[in-house]
Protein backbone atom coordinates (compact mmCIF):
# COMPACT_ATOMS: atom_id res chain seq x y z
CA UNK A 1 0.00 0.00 0.00
CA UNK A 2 1.01 3.48 -0.93
CA UNK A 3 0.99 5.68 1.61
CA UNK A 4 1.65 9.73 0.45
CA UNK A 5 1.34 12.76 2.37
CA UNK A 6 1.26 16.29 0.61
CA UNK A 7 1.13 19.48 2.57
CA UNK A 8 -0.41 22.85 2.22
CA UNK A 9 3.69 24.28 3.58
CA UNK A 10 4.66 22.81 -0.13
CA UNK A 11 2.22 26.11 -1.22
CA UNK A 12 3.90 28.61 0.66
CA UNK A 13 1.18 30.88 -1.11
CA UNK A 14 -2.16 28.93 0.05
CA UNK A 15 -3.47 30.73 3.15
CA UNK A 16 -4.42 27.11 4.88
CA UNK A 17 -2.77 24.56 6.26
CA UNK A 18 -4.08 21.60 4.21
CA UNK A 19 -2.87 18.31 5.04
CA UNK A 20 -3.95 15.43 2.56
CA UNK A 21 -3.17 12.06 3.39
CA UNK A 22 -3.20 9.04 0.04
CA UNK A 23 -3.52 5.67 2.26
CA UNK A 24 -4.28 3.74 -0.79
CA UNK A 25 -2.35 2.76 -4.03
CA UNK A 26 -3.33 6.20 -6.53
CA UNK A 27 -0.32 6.55 -8.96
CA UNK A 28 -2.36 9.14 -11.24
CA UNK A 29 -3.59 11.13 -8.05
CA UNK A 30 -3.26 15.51 -8.92
CA UNK A 31 -2.92 15.87 -4.81
CA UNK A 32 -2.03 19.02 -6.03
CA UNK A 33 -5.35 19.89 -8.11
CA UNK A 34 -7.04 18.91 -4.66
CA UNK A 35 -5.07 21.30 -2.53
CA UNK A 36 -5.97 24.30 -4.75
CA UNK A 37 -9.70 22.82 -4.90
CA UNK A 38 -9.36 23.02 -0.95
CA UNK A 39 -7.94 26.56 -0.45
CA UNK A 40 -10.74 28.04 -2.90
CA UNK A 41 -13.79 26.72 -1.07
CA UNK A 42 -12.28 27.61 2.26
CA UNK A 43 -11.41 31.43 1.20
CA UNK A 44 -15.06 31.10 -0.54
CA UNK A 45 -16.60 30.08 2.66
CA UNK A 46 -14.85 32.84 4.52
CA UNK A 47 -12.74 30.29 6.58
CA UNK A 48 -10.06 32.19 8.76
CA UNK A 49 -6.76 31.97 6.75
CA UNK A 50 -4.20 29.84 8.85
CA UNK A 51 -7.52 27.33 9.58
CA UNK A 52 -6.31 23.48 9.05
CA UNK A 53 -8.35 21.37 6.90
CA UNK A 54 -6.70 17.04 6.93
CA UNK A 55 -8.02 14.65 4.25
CA UNK A 56 -7.47 11.40 3.93
CA UNK A 57 -7.50 9.42 0.44
CA UNK A 58 -8.33 5.67 1.52
CA UNK A 59 -10.19 2.53 1.15
CA UNK A 60 -13.49 1.41 1.15
CA UNK A 61 -12.22 -0.90 4.17
CA UNK A 62 -10.97 2.19 6.24
CA UNK A 63 -13.76 3.99 5.53
CA UNK A 64 -16.20 1.56 6.87
CA UNK A 65 -14.68 1.69 10.24
CA UNK A 66 -14.70 5.07 9.97
CA UNK A 67 -18.19 5.24 9.35
CA UNK A 68 -19.06 2.83 12.19
CA UNK A 69 -16.52 3.94 14.59
CA UNK A 70 -18.31 7.28 14.51
CA UNK A 71 -21.71 7.06 12.68
CA UNK A 72 -22.62 3.43 13.78
CA UNK A 73 -22.96 2.53 10.17
CA UNK A 74 -21.41 -0.68 9.34
CA UNK A 75 -20.84 -0.02 5.55
CA UNK A 76 -18.39 1.83 3.11
CA UNK A 77 -19.50 5.15 2.01
CA UNK A 78 -17.77 7.83 -0.06
CA UNK A 79 -16.99 10.69 2.10
CA UNK A 80 -17.24 11.30 5.91
CA UNK A 81 -16.72 14.37 7.61
CA UNK A 82 -16.15 15.30 10.91
CA UNK A 83 -15.82 19.17 12.41
CA UNK A 84 -13.10 19.95 14.83
CA UNK A 85 -14.91 18.62 17.59
CA UNK A 86 -14.94 15.26 16.31
CA UNK A 87 -11.89 13.18 17.78
CA UNK A 88 -9.31 13.31 14.64
CA UNK A 89 -8.46 10.36 12.60
CA UNK A 90 -5.71 12.56 10.48
CA UNK A 91 -3.66 14.39 12.47
CA UNK A 92 -3.26 17.64 11.45
CA UNK A 93 0.81 18.44 12.03
CA UNK A 94 -0.29 22.23 13.06
CA UNK A 95 -1.47 23.83 16.21
CA UNK A 96 -3.66 26.07 14.23
CA UNK A 97 -7.46 26.44 14.63
CA UNK A 98 -8.16 23.04 12.33
CA UNK A 99 -11.78 23.57 10.17
CA UNK A 100 -12.19 19.40 10.13
CA UNK A 101 -11.08 15.82 9.10
CA UNK A 102 -12.42 14.53 5.51
CA UNK A 103 -12.06 10.92 4.58
CA UNK A 104 -12.98 9.76 1.00
CA UNK A 105 -13.31 6.57 -0.13
CA UNK A 106 -11.15 6.22 -3.90
CA UNK A 107 -12.91 2.60 -4.99
CA UNK A 108 -16.23 4.40 -4.22
CA UNK A 109 -15.36 7.33 -5.91
CA UNK A 110 -14.35 5.13 -8.59
CA UNK A 111 -17.53 3.09 -8.58
CA UNK A 112 -19.37 6.77 -8.39
CA UNK A 113 -17.36 8.81 -11.35
CA UNK A 114 -18.73 5.26 -13.60
CA UNK A 115 -22.28 5.23 -12.74
CA UNK A 116 -22.81 8.81 -13.57
CA UNK A 117 -20.26 9.18 -16.46
CA UNK A 118 -17.67 11.49 -15.35
CA UNK A 119 -13.76 11.25 -14.60
CA UNK A 120 -12.66 10.47 -11.37
CA UNK A 121 -10.99 13.54 -10.57
CA UNK A 122 -14.54 14.95 -11.28
CA UNK A 123 -16.10 12.83 -8.69
CA UNK A 124 -13.14 13.77 -5.83
CA UNK A 125 -13.34 16.89 -6.45
CA UNK A 126 -16.95 16.55 -5.80
CA UNK A 127 -16.58 14.67 -2.89
CA UNK A 128 -14.39 16.99 -1.45
CA UNK A 129 -15.93 19.81 -1.99
CA UNK A 130 -19.37 17.91 -0.48
CA UNK A 131 -16.93 17.28 2.47
CA UNK A 132 -15.54 21.04 3.55
CA UNK A 133 -19.41 22.43 2.69
CA UNK A 134 -20.67 20.04 5.21
CA UNK A 135 -17.62 21.17 7.84
CA UNK A 136 -18.98 24.41 6.79
CA UNK A 137 -22.35 23.98 8.16
CA UNK A 138 -24.24 22.77 5.17
CA UNK A 139 -26.31 19.90 5.34
CA UNK A 140 -28.50 18.28 2.55
CA UNK A 141 -30.63 16.15 4.70
CA UNK A 142 -31.86 18.55 7.23
CA UNK A 143 -34.97 19.75 4.67
CA UNK A 144 -35.52 20.49 1.14
CA UNK A 145 -34.35 23.80 1.22
CA UNK A 146 -30.61 23.18 3.38
CA UNK A 147 -30.19 20.25 0.22
CA UNK A 148 -30.84 22.86 -2.73
CA UNK A 149 -28.67 25.87 -0.38
CA UNK A 150 -25.98 23.14 -0.01
CA UNK A 151 -26.38 21.83 -3.76
CA UNK A 152 -26.16 25.51 -5.22
CA UNK A 153 -22.76 26.13 -3.22
CA UNK A 154 -21.42 22.78 -5.13
CA UNK A 155 -22.18 24.02 -8.36
CA UNK A 156 -20.61 27.38 -7.21
CA UNK A 157 -17.16 25.84 -7.40
CA UNK A 158 -17.20 22.86 -9.84
CA UNK A 159 -20.28 24.02 -12.05
CA UNK A 160 -23.77 21.79 -13.14
CA UNK A 161 -22.14 18.08 -11.93
CA UNK A 162 -24.27 15.25 -12.40
CA UNK A 163 -26.65 13.75 -9.60
CA UNK A 164 -25.41 10.13 -8.17
CA UNK A 165 -28.65 7.96 -8.81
Amino acid sequence: MQSRSSRASVYDELPYDIAIEVAIEAPVLDVEALHRLADRIMAGENVEPGTSLAVLITGDDEIRRLNHQFLGIDEPTDVLSFPDKSDDFVQALSEEKLLGDIAISLPTARRQAAEVGHSLEAELAHLLTHGILHLCGYDHVTSPEDEARMRSREEHYLGDIPHHP
